[in-house]
């Protein structure tokens, strides 16, 4: 289990755009489905460790936000090409599973994961209402194998100042997970 940081994009920057299919609908979703909402955007996948650590706290969190005007998107961007546990078909059964209550998105070319500087799994962007670049980090303290309850704090405490229209948390701390799986030849800053 690779711990891997997540970049830290630059507070304030615009978010990315995406149009990405969502396996489990059959439906595609685009970042302009979201305008005028703040949006927490989740690179998150079937199999880390991490994320089935935290999955279903997250799931009830976003459950929760959802209800006060936030909208929530997963992607997945791992290569299913080399785990097979992350494919479209298995993303459907993950979002029954769980359940999660906003699209989870398949980058199958990996470029939308790319554009958000995506390094982990989970590695969360939360965006205000213009979709700057508001937080980026982790869901909480709490890792598999410590002992730190999974409560979301740090992601509940981004939330919530910035549905008040409080400045930006200024202590945001790297999420940690598993690498994204890059295909061979795609990994950022790979020129081949």
């Amino acid at each position: 289990m690779a711990r891997t940081p997540s970049t830290m994009l630059a507070l304030g920057t615009s978010a990315p755009d995406f149009s990405l299919p969502e396996p489990a609908t059959g439906k595609t979703v685009a970042l302009k489905d979201f305008q005028g909402k703040p949006l927490l955007v989740a690179f998150i996948c079937n199999h880390c460790p991490y994320v089935l650590h935290i999955q279903t706290a997250f799931a009830r969190l976003a459950e929760e936000y959802q209800a006060k005007g936030v909208a929530i998107v997963a992607i997945n961007a791992n290569d299913v090409a080399n785990y097979p546990d992350d494919s479209p078909e298995n993303m459907v059964q993950q979002v029954n599973d769980v359940p999660y209550t906003f699209p989870y998105l398949f980058d199958e070319s990996q470029q939308i994961a790319k554009a958000y500087q995506a390094a982990c799994t989970p590695d969360f962007f939360v965006f205000d209402v213009e979709h700057k670049l508001y937080y980026r980090g982790q869901f909480d303290d709490s890792r598999p194998r410590n002992d730190e309850p999974v409560t979301g704090q740090d992601m509940r405490d981004a939330l919530d100042s910035l549905l008040v229209g409080m400045a930006a948390p200024e202590n945001q701390l790297a999420s940690l997970g598993c690498n994204i799986k890059w295909k061979a030849g795609n990994e950022p800053g790979y020129f081949g």
